[in-house]
C-alpha cells in the first residue's frame, strides 16, 4: 500500500518537475521548426515533385486505350444521310497503342525543370527556416533580457528590504531623520513597483515566445543563456539567399530549351486492333489491325520563337540587376552589423569596471549606513547609479545577442 502511494505521488509530481526545468534556445527553435505549417507544406511539395518525376516517366511509356464508336443513320422513304458517306451504320471497338519516339531531349528538359523546382523548394524551405529561427531567437533574447532584469531587481529589492529593517531601528533611535527614512521607503516601493512591471513584461514576452514556437503552455520557466556565436566567415556564394538567383538563371535557360523543343519535329508511332465494320458486307470478317507513324514539322509561326526569346532575355536582365542590388545591400548590412558588434564589445570592459567599482561602493556604504556614518540620500544615489550600470550591462548584452542573430541569419551553411 505504501509503495502504491509512493508511485502515485511520483506520478502526480512528475509534471511539476518537468515544467520547472530550464528551457534553452534549442528547445524553442526545434519546436518552432517542427510545428511550422509552412515547412510542412514545403516537405509535401517536395514529395509531390518526386511524384511528378514518376508521372513523366509513366507518360513516356506505351499508352494503351480502348475506343468504341457505334451509330445507325436510317434512311426512311428516301430521306436521310447519304449512305455513301455514312454507310448507314457503323460498329467500332478498338484497342489503341501510341508511343512517342525520339523523345530523350524532351525528357531531359522536363526532368531538368523538375530538378530546378526541387532546388527552388529546398531554397525556399531553407530561407523560411532561417526566418523562423531569427524570429524565435530574437524573442528568446528579449525574454532572457527581461529575466536578467527581473533577477537583478529581486536582488536589489532584497538588499533594500534588509537595509530597511536596520534603518527603521536607527530612525527610531534618532540616528537618521524621519524624512530621510521616508525617502528610503519611497525608493524601496519604487523597486517593488518596477519588479511587478518587469514580471508582467516577462510573462508577456514568454507567452509570445511560446506562441512563435507553437508551444501550448501558459507557464513560465527559467531560460538558459542563449548559446549564440557569430559566424565570422559568411559563405556568400553558397548562401540560399543568393542561390535562388542562380536557380532563376538556370530556369530561364531551361525555358529556352522548352521553346526549342516546340520547333523540333515530333514523331509518334500508333497502332490499333479490334473490330470496325459498317455491318453491310460480311461483318464477321471486319476484325483487323492498323499501324502507322505521325510526323509533325513546324514551318512558320509568325516569329513567335524570337519574341519568346526576347521576353526571356528581359527576365534575365531583371534577374541580374536584382542579384547585384541584393548582393550590394547584403555586403553593406553585414559590414554595418560587424561595426555595431565591435562597438558594443568595446563597451563591455568599461561597463564591467564601473560595475566592480559601484559594487565596492555599495558594500562600503551599506556598512556605513548601519553605523549612521553616511546619509541615506548618498546611499540611495550610489544605489541608483549601480542599478543604472547593471541595466546598461543587460542592455549591452541583449543588443550584442540581437546583432549576432541578425548576422547569423544570412548564413545558411551552418
Amino acid at each position: 500500500m505504501n509503495k502504491n502511494k509512493f508511485l502515485f505521488i511520483i506520478f502526480f509530481l512528475a509534471p511539476c518537475f518537468l515544467f520547472s526545468q530550464n528551457k534553452n534556445l534549442s528547445f524553442f527553435i526545434n519546436a518552432a521548426v517542427n510545428n511550422s505549417p509552412q515547412l510542412y507544406e514545403y516537405r509535401n511539395l517536395i514529395l509531390s515533385n518526386r511524384i511528378d518525376s514518376q508521372l513523366i516517366v509513366a507518360g513516356n511509356r506505351f499508352q494503351v486505350s480502348g475506343n468504341s464508336n457505334s451509330y445507325y443513320a436510317p434512311v426512311i422513304n428516301g430521306y436521310g444521310y447519304d449512305v455513301a458517306i455514312t454507310n448507314g451504320q457503323q460498329l467500332q471497338a478498338l484497342i489503341a497503342v501510341t508511343k512517342q519516339i525520339y523523345n530523350k531531349r524532351n525528357l531531359d528538359v522536363q526532368f531538368q525543370n523538375l530538378r530546378l523546382q526541387l532546388d527552388s523548394l529546398n531554397v525556399s524551405s531553407t530561407i523560411t527556416t532561417q526566418d523562423i529561427k531569427k524570429s524565435v531567437i530574437a524573442q528568446y533574447i528579449t525574454t532572457y533580457g527581461d529575466q536578467l532584469q527581473l533577477d537583478f531587481n529581486d536582488e536589489v529589492t532584497a538588499l533594500l528590504s534588509n537595509e530597511d529593517s536596520v534603518l527603521k531601528k536607527l530612525t527610531q533611535k534618532n540616528v537618521y531623520k524621519q524624512a530621510d527614512y521616508l525617502s528610503f521607503l519611497v525608493t524601496l516601493q519604487q523597486q517593488k513597483l518596477i519588479r511587478n512591471q518587469l514580471s508582467v513584461q516577462y510573462k508577456n514576452d514568454f507567452a509570445t515566445l511560446n506562441f512563435l514556437a507553437g508551444v501550448v503552455d501558459t507557464s513560465t520557466t527559467k531560460l538558459d543563456e542563449p548559446d549564440i556565436t557569430v559566424v565570422k566567415n559568411l559563405l556568400y556564394d553558397s548562401s540560399a539567399f543568393l542561390l535562388k538567383y542562380k536557380i532563376d538563371s538556370l530556369r530561364l535557360l531551361n525555358e529556352k530549351a522548352f521553346i526549342n523543343l516546340n520547333y523540333r519535329p515530333k514523331v509518334n508511332l500508333f497502332a490499333d486492333a479490334g473490330y470496325e465494320s459498317s455491318l453491310m458486307l460480311m461483318p464477321y470478317k471486319n476484325f483487323g489491325t492498323n499501324v502507322g507513324i505521325n510526323l509533325t514539322i513546324p514551318i512558320y509561326d509568325g516569329h513567335q520563337k524570337q519574341l519568346q526569346y526576347t521576353k526571356i532575355n528581359i527576365e534575365e536582365r531583371t534577374r541580374q540587376r536584382q542579384k547585384e542590388f541584393f548582393n550590394n545591400q547584403l555586403m553593406q548590412q553585414i559590414q554595418q552589423l560587424q561595426q555595431q558588434l565591435s562597438s558594443l564589445e568595446s563597451l563591455a570592459e568599461p561597463i564591467n569596471n564601473q560595475i566592480r567599482y559601484l559594487e565596492t561602493l555599495i558594500n562600503v556604504n551599506g556598512k556605513l549606513l548601519e553605523t549612521g556614518d553616511i546619509k541615506i540620500t548618498d546611499y540611495v544615489l550610489g544605489l541608483n547609479n549601480y542599478i543604472a550600470a547593471k541595466n546598461l550591462v543587460v542592455q549591452n548584452m541583449i543588443a550584442r545577442y540581437q546583432i549576432m542573430n541578425q548576422m547569423n541569419y544570412w548564413n545558411t551553411n551552418k
